[in-house]
């Protein structure tokens, strides 16, 4: 068995090995290991310089698995550390609690035109309970596309107001910052009480708002008059200072990077309640890895009569035959989406860009309907001006980019035609799908492949045959692994060599190992700690704030 390196020009791999062996063979001996050598006897992991050397030159298959499984088990426990550390020293600190207006929050739920589910109920309880403590509320709520997680937040940002705090919901993008803006404006004009109650006056700030009334908004928010604020990055910019945030809530937290998050945690004048909210669900083993310091809630209920999408996989040669099918539900009266996975078109890569097909679409396949055009590259005003088009009725067909991934409620589209469905990841495939449904129609997700490889297959064969995005996550963490499923160097987390988060036998010996040491030694201080309490120091660098 035989190491096989990556190489450069003029590098051969019999050189490359004989260089590896020496410096694995005199370097290995001078190795200490940081784990305690009762943890390791205990789990029946090799020593370090052991298992450095077997995974290099291994002398058999078994050894080297033995090998790979200590050093994998190594960067889960400094994960588990860290983040551990990181939700005790959240835990000590001072936070707001709310004093919970109980008959309020049972007034805002009868006056909403639906029921919540089971789930919905229970994650609102655990959320409240967080709120009336003093310890600040630390909480990832994960909820598929349409699970509700809106409700609950609103039901958070009230009773906040209601006890004179404020609340900050920030999302990644202007689109899906106005969504929220228009869905807790509609929420709280159906709630009579709070309608007519200034605590309960909401308002939007973004990068598109004037600076006229910015400089209003800020006054009013820095005062304290203005409780519930819904905005993008322009929540953390200078210049905005909250008089109370008791409230900090996050949306598609995985699109902020680390010091963003935190930065609006840190607008608040104590250490305020933060909840962040995905709907990219994570499966549990990620997350535990990813959010190890935060509590966790899922809302994995849909409400009654949320549709299934009906999902079709489909070659190039049907295009035609999708293009019928989208014109037969515009002849009805609804709208569709066409997502493409290119701005412009590319000379190196063979994919359709929205702006060409946007032209070949309107002149030779859709000549008699109204097709609009977004992507990343539009201005602010301009992105604005063809989603309120496209919301209002007004065009028949928005061709996009991956930039309607989230935030984008319309009703009235029921097809979503995906081209070049095999160059997207599974999560984004399902996001696009849940941009549909969302009227009382029949709704539809069309994915036309222009090319084939076993994992595109694979991933596609799974989005055709189930709506459940917790079970989709699972699918594609397998396929494509964990730096790829989620940008781990966003979310703050340390890179990782070895580790397989499929492996959550490892990972759950790992956080038992990592409460056992925090448990006996906070510190890391004991001399059988020393080690490993550098080695954590040097695995974590300058990623120790996973706010």
């Amino acid at each position: 068995l035989v190491p096989v390196y990556p190489l450069t020009q003029g590098v051969t791999q019999k050189w490359l090995r004989r260089l590896m062996k020496q410096t694995v063979d005199y370097w290995t001996q001078r190795l200490p290991d940081h784990l305690p050598e009762s943890s390791r006897e205990r789990l029946g992991f090799p020593c370090y310089d052991e298992a450095m050397r077997q995974i290099h030159f291994p002398d058999s298959w078994d050894d080297l698995e033995s090998a790979r499984r200590r050093l994998a088990f190594d960067e889960f426990l400094l994960i588990q550390l860290g983040v551990s550390r990181q939700r005790r020293e959240w835990r000590s600190q001072s936070g707001c609690p709310v004093a919970v207006d109980e008959a309020l929050l049972r007034d805002f739920i009868a006056s909403l035109p639906f029921a919540l589910t089971g789930a919905q109920n229970k994650v609102l309880d655990e959320t409240i309970n967080d709120l009336r403590q003093s310890v600040p509320m630390s909480r990832l709520l994960q909820g598929d596309v349409g699970s509700g997680k809106t409700v609950v937040a609103l039901g958070a940002m009230l009773v906040t107001a209601a006890d004179g705090g404020q609340a900050a919901l920030m999302a990644p993008t202007e689109i899906l910052a106005e969504q929220h803006y228009r869905t807790i404006t509609g929420m709280i004009e159906n709630f009579q009480p709070a309608s007519q109650d200034p605590r309960f006056a909401i308002r939007l700030l973004t990068g598109s708002t004037p600076q006229s009334e910015r400089d209003a908004l800020y006054a009013e928010i820095a005062s304290g008059q203005v409780k519930l604020v819904v905005g993008t990055h322009a929540l953390i910019q200078a210049g905005v200072e909250f008089n109370d945030l008791r409230l900090a809530i996050i949306d598609e937290q995985h699109r902020f990077g680390v010091h963003q998050r935190a930065s609006l945690r840190d607008k608040g004048t104590g250490v305020p309640h933060v909840l962040v909210m995905s709907a990219t669900p994570i499966p549990r083993t990620l997350a535990l890895t990813l959010y190890g310091d935060l509590d966790l809630s899922v809302i994995d209920e849909m409400p009654p009569g949320r549709q299934v999408i009906k999902t079709a996989w489909m070659s190039p040669l049907e295009r035609e035959r999708a293009y019928s099918f989208v014109r037969t539900q515009i002849e009805e009266g609804h709208q569709a989406f066409i997502i493409c996975p290119l701005v412009e078109e590319s000379e190196k890569v063979e994919a359709k860009s929205a702006v060409e097909e946007h032209a070949r679409l309107q002149k030779d396949v859709f000549p008699n309907l109204k097709l609009g055009l977004l992507h990343g590259r539009l201005k602010a005003e301009e992105k604005d001006a063809v989603m309120r088009q496209f919301r209002n009725g007004e065009l028949h067909v928005l061709v996009s980019t991956a930039v309607v991934e989230v935030g984008i409620d319309v009703p009235n589209a029921t097809v979503m035609l995906v081209e070049g469905a095999n160059r997207f990841g599974l999560a984004q495939l399902h996001q696009f799908r849940g941009r549909v449904g969302r009227g009382e129609q029949q709704s539809y997700c069309l994915l036309l492949a222009d090319a084939s490889t076993p994992d595109a297959e694979a991933r596609l064969r799974a989005i055709s045959q189930t709506n459940d995005g917790f079970e989709l996550a699972e699918e594609d963490l397998k396929l494509r692994g964990p730096g790829e499923f989620f940008g781990t160097r966003q979310s703050g987390l340390p890179d990782i060599k070895l580790a397989k988060l499929s492996d959550a036998s490892l990972l759950e010996t790992a956080r038992h190992e990592a409460k056992s040491l925090f448990e006996a030694d906070p510190d890391l201080s004991q001399p059988e700690h020393r080690l490993l309490s550098l080695r954590l120091q040097a695995f974590w660098d300058n990623k120790t704030d996973l706010s």
